[in-house]
């Protein structure tokens, strides 16, 4: 059954959540790598609360584009199935499917997180892809935080196949690591009314006003911003936002250090 809206943001104006946390704790996260050996060059399931979801590392070998010969490429894909929620549908992507994507895809590539002149095989040629598919096991809010950290979980753990003209990828066989210069965090503050909250259910999400996913890297530089919803923020809202998404990133930040070494 659905949590009315109204109890929600009754009890949120009372700075009070159903699940007894506070306003800006974070539920549980576990991080855990290699979770799929077999098929990916990396991966990394995390858990958030009752939120899951698996990000896959694939590379492939690929023609470059033509204003960038010299540069690999990373391609960013979520999938949302009925078996995250009922909500989802079956078939080609849907409109919250394609947005997650596109939001843990500009943390990723704002912060030029990874060298792609690293990627390049043989200029105007060759070079390697990077494919990181999001799979929601299961959806109890805050995917965007949870996709995030997957995904960079996979790619500070995954690795470069060998490239063989002749033979083409040799996938049991390490090139390198894959190139990364940056490792951005990507957390999401939420307002209901004119609270500000962070890592929501789902049930708290069906309430929400407005959301503001910040990306920031390791030196406390915001490296991507992206607003959700239809309320405003004000400055003030802004600025508190990003002071608390820097607290919550260093604090996430030594979780995916801990998971990864």
């Amino acid at each position: 059954m659905k949590i009315n809206q109204k109890t929600i943001r009754k009890i949120i104006e009372d700075e009070e959540r159903l699940d007894g946390r506070g306003l800006e704790e974070y539920r549980d996260i576990e991080i855990e790598t290699n979770w799929v050996r077999e098929t990916a060059e990396g991966s990394a399931k995390v858990t958030i609360g009752n939120t899951q979801v698996l990000v896959g590392l694939s590379v492939d070998v690929e023609d470059p584009y033509d204003d960038r010969p010299d540069q690999g490429t990373i391609v960013t894909n979520a999938e949302l199935a009925p078996m995250a929620a009922r909500e989802y549908e079956s078939g080609p992507p849907q409109e919250p499917g394609v947005e997650l994507a596109r939001v843990v895809d500009r943390g990723i590539r704002e912060a030029e997180a990874v060298d792609l002149e690293e990627l390049c095989i043989e200029e105007g040629e060759k070079v390697y892809t990077l494919f990181i598919d999001v799979h929601v096991l299961n959806d109890d809010g805050n995917l965007i935080d949870a996709s995030s950290l997957g995904a960079m979980a996979a790619l500070k753990t995954g690795f470069i196949p060998v490239y063989d003209e002749e033979e083409g990828l040799k996938r049991d066989e390490k090139a390198m690591d894959v190139p990364l210069q940056y490792e951005p965090v990507t957390v999401t503050g939420r307002k209901i009314e004119d609270k500000l909250l962070w890592d929501t259910t789902r049930d708290e999400e069906e309430a929400l006003d407005a959301r503001l996913t910040v990306s920031i890297k390791k030196d406390g530089n915001v490296v991507a911003m992206q607003k959700g919803e239809r309320q405003p923020y004000s400055q003030q809202e802004i600025r508190e936002t990003i002071d608390k998404a820097e607290e919550k990133t260093e604090e996430i930040r030594e979780l995916l250090e801990e998971a990864c070494n």
